[in-house]
């Protein structure tokens, strides 16, 4: 068989193979020499934040209508894949600034989408997404979060958890129970802005990984906000906030991909490097099978997690399913091949002067949020294709 060079199916656009190039030269010259420095400090990455806004790539998903790029789920995806692949805590700024967005894309107003998509495309501000709540994770409906109308206005209180780029980002989409007596249908979506009166933040949380990219409390004490913030009609919020996660979760497996990808490049090169009983241990066979299983996993992640990407795309009828799968398998490859990366370097791979044990870090967070993948098993069973 001669073969068709041209048969395009499974494999990206030249547009995508593009952006992938552009943004891993970026990746590894601005961002990559400050990764090991923001997971020691736990500082927040503003190299990599000015290195994405420099290149606009910090919220690639904006629509053209509001002054963004319009890019697609999978240039979105190869985004994120590409800047985890070198530091997971700076691949969270794109990530999240499309989780945190999303809402208004998919249920806001003309005039709310102006208003706030106008400058995270520009750069000049972040969105974080606030679900979670210290009672509410995986029972998100059980939220106690309270949102009362008083006339022009909504009147907020409450606390969420584990909010990413909290105190960073000057947007939160926020989730607020309007009415108790109808648990999921209850609740609805808003704006709230960093500035408005009675909103705090908490201390950073103290993590395991994704040590750069700051996790903090967000506190809503009788903060009074314009009643047109609120993200579609009343009662819509947990709908918005479901149908935004279907999305999003794409987002988690790109990240976990990337990690994965670049805790086997490091490996790689590594074990061509070391040598013992005089000769690189990448002549040993047993060295050798496990790189083969970690480059296979990652592979078939890659293909499942473009798959959803392209089903996000779409609005495809089976994307429910596919953002589960994507996000469930992906994250648990990332955490076997990250911990293989470390084997594979043996002592030197349990310390910090080389990467793959902060990428070993990094990738369990990609196990829990956005949905645990105990969670993300009930999704699927309950959305088989």
């Amino acid at each position: 068989m001669a073969g068709t060079p041209d048969f395009d199916l499974y494999r990206p656009s030249e547009e995508h193979d593009m952006l992938r190039d552009t943004v891993r030269s970026l990746a590894e010259a601005k961002i990559a020499p400050h990764a090991a420095a923001v997971d020691e400090e736990a500082r927040f990455p503003q190299e990599a934040l000015d290195a994405l806004v420099a290149s606009d790539l910090q919220a690639v998903h904006v629509p053209e209508t509001y002054g963004g790029a319009g890019a697609d789920a999978l240039a979105t995806v190869i985004v994120i894949e590409e800047v985890a692949r070198v530091c997971a805590s700076s691949s969270l700024i794109p990530a999240v600034n499309k989780l945190g967005s999303l809402p208004v894309i998919l249920s806001g107003s003309e005039e709310l989408k102006k208003k706030y998509l106008g400058p995270l495309a520009k750069g000049d501000a972040m969105f974080s997404y606030c679900l979670s709540e210290p009672d509410a994770g995986s029972d998100a409906a059980g939220m106690k979060t309270r949102a009362v109308r008083d006339g022009d206005f909504w009147v907020l209180n409450g606390v969420k958890r584990w909010i990413t780029n909290a105190g960073v980002s000057e947007y939160y989409t926020v989730m607020a129970v309007t009415d108790p007596t109808k648990r999921s249908k209850g609740i609805s979506a808003f704006v709230v802005e960093k500035g408005d009166e009675g909103v705090s933040f908490g201390a950073p949380e103290k993590k395991l990984g994704i040590k750069g990219s700051p996790t903090r409390e967000v506190y809503l004490d009788n903060v009074r906000i314009p009643a047109d913030r609120m993200i579609g009609e009343e009662g819509t919020g947990f709908a918005t906030a479901m149908k935004t996660l279907d999305h999003t979760r794409i987002t988690i497996a790109a990240q976990a991909l990337g990690i994965a990808q670049g805790a086997l490049d490091y490996a790689k090169g590594y074990v061509q490097e070391r040598k013992q009983f005089g000769k690189p241990i990448a002549d040993f066979q047993g060295v050798q099978f496990m790189l083969a299983d970690m480059a296979m996993k990652i592979s078939a992640a890659r293909a499942l997690t473009y798959q959803a990407a392209a089903a996000s795309e779409r609005v495809d009828a089976d994307l429910t399913y596919l953002g589960a799968a994507a996000k469930c398998f992906a994250s648990d490859i990332a955490m076997e091949v990250t911990t293989d990366a470390v084997q594979l370097l043996g002592g030197y791979g349990y310390t910090r002067d080389y990467p793959v044990e902060r990428m070993m870090r990094d990738a369990k967070i990609t196990q829990i949020y956005e949905g645990t993948n105990q969670v993300q098993r009930i999704v699927m069973a309950r959305n088989l294709p």
